[in-house]
């Protein structure tokens, strides 16, 4: 053994990875796990985050490791495709 898989016994904080910030209700992120599947945060639900689809739905959940903020051009698709499916009735 040569030590590069060596761990210390005592892990200093930066050993330590650092908890995924919760993100403010609403706010637009990314599933990693299912595609990148745009999400509105919705909240926290015991390990895992409560995400519903932009336009509306069944939420899902997801293991916070899982998630990303969603980048301009996301939530721009995302908020588009909202609006068009209004448009031809499909959403409230």
């Amino acid at each position: 053994m040569d030590g590069e898989n060596v761990r210390p016994i005592n892990p200093t904080p930066s050993d330590i990875p650092s908890p995924t910030p919760v993100p403010a209700p609403g706010t637009l992120v990314v599933d990693t796990s299912r595609a990148d599947r745009v999400g509105e945060f919705r909240g926290v639900a015991g390990p895992y985050w409560s995400l519903r689809p932009v336009g509306g739905g069944v939420e899902w959940e997801v293991e916070p490791r899982h998630v990303r903020p969603a980048v301009l051009i996301e939530q721009l698709r995302a908020r588009t495709a909202r609006l068009n499916a209004r448009s031809r009735g499909e959403v409230l």
